[in-house]
């Protein structure tokens, strides 16, 4: 915490501004060479427990002033509040500081008064890119059905009509499914621009550098026709010939990579091609907030910068996008977002510009799904309003390089209904007059039907799907022996559980639950649903309990072995620990004593 008044600052931190640290001084003079420590004094940190905290503290009274020669008094022990006072009330009066117009209007001219709730960066984007820009060049080379090919489910990967000198195999074997192997993409013109380094440092792997190659392919193309969109970038109606407010779409490219093929770093590679050719503006949408971090890793992998990421939701909806370049990052939900008659996709599309020709990644896109209405079960369904706002995001830059990225993309037509640029209908090259009309159709085939169109965009090079092998893994099952106190554990519990299990007839009858008194119904239902899951839930966590100590003794023994131990947690009982933590006072922190036993359970029912 720092507070500071004119000339003096007076800065409250952890112990680090103490006398036996050497770098403190260090930081101190590259604050400013005009200042003089007046007192640097320890706190004791059990003034703090009512706040639930007993980490001592440290006060420095800095005086911006010139520095003289005397030393600088510090005290090593830590004081309580009465002699910290005491010391506070015989420093000398504040020294006159003489403010320099210069200073002063440097100072004005550096300070930007922002909006509330609006942290944003330098609006110019500086990028640590390296300018050795070079061509990748590859090999084409011929395919045959049959070649390499086995007779399973699953066969293993390797770019079908391509071969790149110096490029890495992906780091895990890949593998993808027997009818999409069965197809080959054509054979690519296209080539990329990217830093030289990403081949000898190996920053993308072969099949990685091939989605480069087909996504860049792809985008080089135009749907058939041209079309009008209106304002609301809703309707688009195929356009007149010699209409004059037509455009044309450019063709999308789908990633339909499974997890461990490194979808995220696939598609900052098709940013940085873009971004090496001079289109800097791009448009990263993804599912949650939290993987703004993904993306500056995998971008900052390549050579990128941390500041060319940048975070839609600190910049206040409505205000211009202060940035003339960078990599626009926003969720679906924030994208959908609107108020007093502001939105985020109009702040978007003003920022990209009408001409906008960068690459929109749209991540994890089933969060578009059901981007239409559609008949239900109990009706008509009503289209999502992220599947909505994705389209009129298309529909407004109708130059953008769309990429769509999804694991699950093709396992359900409706996920696809938001994917207009793919040219699926509408446009002649498949026989769908209609986003409509192709939906009835294919929904009919089911997953047959998906699978004949999957085969079908890989082999226009507008879909590819890859997938982590699994061959050569070994599966052991860990038998875990219960002792003879576990055995009694369960033995009691599920005395207790037959006991509440024998009586609670008696006790719903107790409460006019069941019988001729009966008001409601449904309690009775109710009652005893909640007892069964609460059972389940009881005994599921008991046996994870059990289980855990064993399982220790097999990480440990992996661990001491150098294998890696991947752990999957179900459950981390993350929002009941943050309940019980609302319920306890500050000035018990220090000993916690919280109960997250299946216990709870138990009683919570009664």
């Amino acid at each position: 915490m720092k507070s500071q008044d004119g000339g003096r600052l007076v800065t409250i931190t952890a112990n680090w501004f103490s006398p036996n640290n050497p770098t403190w001084r260090e930081t101190f003079v590259r604050w400013h060479s005009e200042a003089r420590v007046l007192m640097s004094v320890g706190v004791n940190g059990k003034v703090y427990s009512k706040h639930g905290t007993t980490i001592d503290t440290r006060i420095t009274v800095i005086d911006k002033v010139p520095a003289d020669s005397s030393e600088i008094p510090c005290i090593t022990e830590t004081l309580d509040l009465p002699e910290l006072l005491a010391l506070i009330e015989q420093l000398p009066k504040r020294s006159s500081w003489q403010r320099s117009d210069i200073k002063v209007a440097a100072a004005k001219a550096k300070v930007v008064q922002l909006p509330k709730r609006t942290t944003v960066a330098q609006p110019e984007t500086v990028s640590s890119l390296p300018d050795d820009v070079v061509v990748l060049e590859y090999e084409v080379i011929e395919w045959t059905a049959s070649e390499g090919l086995k007779d399973t489910l699953y066969e293993t990967y390797r770019p079908q009509r391509i071969r790149i000198k110096d490029a890495l195999p992906h780091p895990s074997l890949l593998c993808e499914s027997a009818a999409l192997a069965l197809v080959s993409p054509p054979a690519p013109t296209y080539k990329p621009h990217l830093p030289s380094n990403i081949l000898t440092q190996g920053n993308l792997s072969e099949a990685q550098l091939e989605s480069v190659i087909y996504a860049g392919q792809t985008h080089c193309e135009f749907l058939s026709g041209s079309y009008i969109v209106d304002d609301s970038w809703d309707n688009v109606t195929v356009a007149a010939t010699s209409s004059e407010n037509a455009v044309r779409f450019r063709r999308g490219w789908f990633l339909g990579d499974g997890t461990g093929a490194g979808k995220g770093r696939q598609c900052a590679g098709i940013i940085l091609d873009n971004w090496c050719q001079g289109r800097r503006k791009a448009i990263w949408v993804s599912k949650s907030s939290a993987l703004i971090e993904d993306a500056r890793r995998d971008w900052c992998a390549l050579g990128g910068s941390e500041k060319d990421i940048i975070d839609l939701s600190n910049i206040k909806l409505g205000d211009p996008i202060p940035f003339t370049q960078g990599i626009l990052f926003c969720t679906y939900s924030t994208l959908r977002s609107h108020h007093n008659g502001k939105s985020r996709l109009k702040q978007i599309v003003e920022w990209a510009g009408a001409d906008f020709e960068g690459a929109i990644a749209y991540d994890e896109c089933h969060a578009m799904g059901n981007a239409m209405a559609q008949e239900g079960k109990l009706g008509m369904v009503a289209a999502s309003q992220q599947g909505i706002v994705g389209l009129r995001l298309q529909n407004a830059l109708p130059s953008a390089r769309v990429v769509y990225v999804s694991a699950t993309g093709a396992t359900k037509v409706s996920n696809l209904s938001y994917a207009n640029r793919l040219g699926l209908w509408q446009t002649g090259d498949f026989p769908f007059t209609s986003r409509e009309d192709f939906v009835e159709s294919i929904e009919g085939g089911g997953i047959a039907a998906m699978e004949v169109v999957a085969r079908d965009l890989k082999a226009l090079g507008l879909y590819l799907a890859r997938s982590l092998s699994f061959e050569g893994v070994e599966y052991q099952t860990l038998e875990i022996e219960l002792t003879p106190t576990q055995e009694r554990i369960y033995n009691s519990y599920s005395d207790a559980f037959q006991v509440i299990h024998n009586n609670l007839e008696k006790a719903l009858e107790a409460c006019n639950i069941s019988g001729d008194k009966t008001y409601n119904r449904a309690a009775k239902m109710s009652a005893k649903s909640q007892f069964e899951s609460h059972k389940q839930r009881f005994f599921n966590h008991l046996l994870t309990g059990m289980k855990c100590p064993t399982l220790i003794k097999a990480i440990e023994q992996d661990l001491a072995q150098g294998l890696a131990v991947v752990i999957q947690i179900v459950s981390t009982n993350e929002e009941l620990l943050k309940r019980r933590l609302d319920e306890v006072p500050a000035s018990e922190w220090k000993d916690l004593n919280l109960d997250l036993t299946p216990r709870e359970y138990v009683m919570s029912y009664f």
